[in-house]
């Protein structure tokens, strides 16, 4: 019967050092700290270049004091800090849930900036799918359609121009793959994507002089005389003009010469 008692006892007291245990250990992971030291703390390791540091910690600020004013300010700066880490996924949540929560904040316009600035920073060379370009793309022109008198949206707009830049370079290699394997109406589309799409665009003059390529191997001289004088009156001064002048002045291309006729109206179009 001693025994028993004994093994009972021995029993409650292994309970209560598992809980006190378990109790120290939650005091460790998880700590209340007053607003204004959480804070800082994220601050001061935001600027020691502790992006992630910084990032946990402001995270932290809103988990503690969620309707705290310095909640709202450690949304962003939470985002801000997954930004400067390359965490750019981590700081589009965050400002997802900023604008969602604050539209009427007067950082709403720097909160666009920052999430198109995590798209755009991702935007991959031109042999890569463009799903994140089309997503900057988007992303800038809200800044700019939103916040037009703000100013990120000057800056939007420049990388709006570079945006479409790497778009209109995407379709140029997809188009120029087209032309080399002699699939020319596949090729013409592409290129037409760039003349009519991305018009500002250093790609244009390329775009139309391979679209009197891929016309002038079709035979259709009357198209591709009408692209080559749009090609000579806007971009004379460049490359591509030469060389849809030695193309139209010795029409030739793969060894096939176009259908008869080509020379006289194509030289007409562009003369």
């Amino acid at each position: 019967m001693l025994e028993r008692v004994f093994r009972q006892l021995a029993f409650i007291c292994f309970v209560c050092l598992m809980q006190n245990a378990c109790s120290t250990t939650d005091d460790q992971t998880y700590r209340e700290r007053k607003v204004a030291p959480l804070y800082n703390s994220a601050v001061n390791a935001l600027e020691a270049r502790n992006y992630k540091e910084a990032a946990t910690g402001f995270n932290e600020v809103e988990r503690q004091h969620p309707y705290s004013v310095w909640a709202v300010k450690a949304q962003l700066m939470a985002a801000y800090s997954n930004y400067l880490a390359n965490n750019y996924d981590g700081a589009i949540i965050s400002i997802n849930r900023f604008i969602r929560l604050h539209p009427g904040s007067e950082e709403i316009a720097y909160a666009y900036y920052l999430k198109a600035l995590s798209f755009y920073e991702r935007i991959s060379d031109v042999s890569r799918d463009q799903l994140i370009t089309e997503q900057a793309l988007e992303a800038l022109k809200q800044v700019v359609r939103r916040f037009p008198n703000s100013k990120y949206a000057r800056d939007a707009k420049l990388k709006i121009d570079l945006t479409h830049d790497h778009l209109a370079g995407k379709e140029m290699e997809i188009g120029r793959f087209y032309l080399k394997q002699n699939h020319y109406v596949a090729a013409i589309n592409r290129f037409k994507i760039v003349v009519d799409r991305y018009q500002t665009t250093t790609h244009v003059p390329e775009a139309l002089h391979r679209l009197v390529e891929a016309y002038s191997a079709l035979g259709i001289a009357d198209e591709a005389g009408k692209i080559a004088a749009v090609l000579g009156h806007n971009y004379s001064g460049t490359d591509w003009y030469k060389d849809t002048y030695n193309l139209v002045a010795e029409p030739q291309l793969n060894n096939q010469r176009p259908k008869s006729g080509f020379i006289t109206r194509a030289w007409n179009w562009l003369f």
